[in-house]
């Protein structure tokens, strides 16, 4: 085996672990928030913040970011406009599509992770709107991302090598 594929095995259990790591820590999140006092009327919810769950929360998004930014720096997507895009192989259209999707949910774990934190925050022991399952979903959100990451680099390799 060529030291390069060595390479990008490793570095795709790296960014897988990362991305589970976080997954877990989401989850944890909430379960930590689940534990904190509240009380509840309708859809408003008066609750203590949670610093376990707020400390969770941010290793949570801190490694789903730094597995993304991993991912997308070892990737090595060269589809850069709409004619390379109809010329790409197979593998270079599906490492796009995998491209596209990590961000897709980056961004969507990312804003429900940061949601989730935020009602934790010390400064933002107040009534409001529930905030339930925002962590957990997140959570689950890095394990997809860790999914579609890893794919992305094995195709944007097969397609690079193709």
């Amino acid at each position: 085996m060529a030291a390069r594929t060595v390479g990008i095995i490793v570095a795709c259990l790296l960014i897988a672990a990362m991305d589970i790591t976080a997954g877990i820590l989401g989850i944890k999140a909430e379960a930590a928030q689940n534990q904190a006092k509240h009380m509840r009327l309708w859809l408003f919810e008066c609750k203590d913040p949670s610093h376990k769950a707020f400390t969770l929360g941010v290793a949570a998004a801190t490694l789903l970011c730094a597995a993304h930014v991993l991912a997308n720096l070892l990737g090595g997507c060269s589809v850069c406009t709409t004619d390379d895009l109809s010329r790409a192989s197979p593998s270079g259209q599906c490492s796009l599509a995998c491209l596209f999707i990590t961000w897709v949910t980056l961004a969507v774990g990312l804003a429900l992770l940061v949601i989730g934190t935020m009602s934790n925050h010390k400064s933002r022991a107040s009534c409001g709107f529930t905030h339930h399952h925002y962590m957990s979903i997140g959570g689950i959100l890095c394990f997809v991302h860790a999914g579609f990451s890893v794919a992305y680099i094995a195709t944007g390799t097969a397609a690079f090598t193709a």
